[in-house]
């Protein structure tokens, strides 16, 4: 519930789980300790699906320190509970930001990924050594997902989409950095949600020798631990994603072409091939259906 976009679109949300009798909440900061780790007891959870963070590859250049405060010490807080529980799963979220200034694609969760370019994505990549470490010391089944672009109904403000639609609606220029020469593998939120459930049920077990592991498969040779790729599995021109979304309003941008943005990576494109092994499925909602389904979302939202 920070501040960090309009908290009213968060109560909304809130007030359409809590309509389901099996669903409630308790509004707090990860870095809380005393206070997690109070409702992490009273709870007493089999599987923690974390997806608390502080995000936005841009906001980090601004405020560095929330992200070491929400996604390191809030994750901590998290991995520390999950160990004293003894959780059956631990899943965390990671991003596709981790892979940094790697260039061969699709990226794959096999690859090195030791240059990341943003203190987001650092944060990210340190969650998943940490978890790492975790799941070795205290043989605590851990999977990290690595998310690719998501957008759809409920997203967040600050995303592309969500900026697009509403400036286009309202007659205002929208920013298309490099020049509009960028690729992103845009992955729809039911699809995401769909596969972290699948996961659930796909507890990584330490193997008894790396001999155990299949190629392609993350699984570390000395924990119960595995990353996963959660992403459509296509490329997709930015400049095509503004063109849907003009063709879906009915409506031409204004567009104002920019030059790369520090920290930004030109392109994003996921290898699923693991999620699909690991649980039959794959994302696949075409960028098209997924931009109209935000577009009717938005309109009867906000009466646009």
């Amino acid at each position: 519930m920070t501040d960090y976009y309009d908290v009213r679109l968060k109560q909304r949300r809130h007030a359409m789980l809590l309509q389901n009798a099996n669903f409630s909440a308790t509004e707090g900061m990860l870095e809380d300790q005393a206070r997690f780790d109070q409702v992490a007891n009273d709870f007493a959870p089999d599987v923690i699906v974390h997806l608390a963070a502080q995000a936005g590859v841009r906001y980090s250049l601004e405020n560095p320190r929330a992200y070491l405060d929400a996604n390191v010490i809030g994750t901590f807080n998290v991995m520390e509970a999950a160990r004293r529980l003894q959780v059956q799963h631990l899943l965390m979220a990671s991003t596709s930001s981790v892979y940094g200034a790697n260039d061969e694609m699709p990226f794959t969760e096999t690859e090195k990924a030791d240059t990341q370019l943003t203190i987001y994505a650092a944060t990210k990549k340190a969650n998943e050594s940490m978890a790492h470490a975790y799941a070795h010391l205290w043989t605590l089944p851990t999977t990290m997902f690595r998310f690719f672009t998501v957008y759809g109904t409920w997203g967040r403000p600050d995303l592309a989409l969500y900026k697009f639609v509403d400036a286009i609606l309202d007659d205002r220029p929208i920013d298309i950095y490099n020049h509009g020469d960028m690729y992103r593998d845009f992955t729809y939120v039911d699809d995401l949600v769909r596969g972290i459930r699948l996961l659930i049920d796909a507890q990584p077990v330490r193997p008894a020798s790396k001999d155990e592991i299949e190629p392609g498969d993350s699984l570390s040779p000395v924990a119960p631990f595995r990353i996963v790729n959660i992403g459509n599995s296509e490329k997709v021109r930015l400049l095509d994603f503004i063109d849907a979304i003009e063709d879906c309003l009915g409506k031409k941008a204004v567009r104002n072409y920019m030059d790369m943005q520090l920290g930004d990576v030109p392109a994003t494109w996921a290898d699923a091939d693991l999620l699909q092994r690991l649980t039959g499925y794959r994302p696949q909602t075409d960028f098209r259906d997924g931009i109209a389904k935000f577009v009717a979302w938005f309109r009867d939202y906000y009466q646009k």
